[in-house]
């Protein structure tokens, strides 16, 4: 049987501290909007699941709908201008 004591070094060479990295953080920030739209969609949705939709939950679904739709929008033209360097 191989011991892989030998190997653990390498394994270990970079320990986990826990904490994200600042290009982690960076990146959390950029997609916030996102995440925040897609959570309001989520509790509106949540919120129709034990009762019938009315016409007030359906506007409220369609509204953070949008919202999600213009968030990704968002970032993937923010995305688009990252990597070109600029307005095209």
């Amino acid at each position: 049987m191989k011991s892989i004591a030998a190997l653990q070094a390498v394994v270990t060479a970079n320990p986990f501290d826990g904490e994200p990295s600042d290009a982690e953080l960076d990146a959390i920030e950029w997609e916030m909007p996102l995440v925040l739209a897609e959570v309001e969609l989520l509790d509106v949705v949540i919120k129709t699941l034990d009762r019938p939709v009315t016409k007030l939950d359906e506007r409220r679904i369609r509204r953070a709908r949008r919202r999600v739709v213009a968030a990704r929008r968002d970032l993937t033209n923010r995305a688009g201008l990252a990597q070109s360097g600029g307005a095209a």
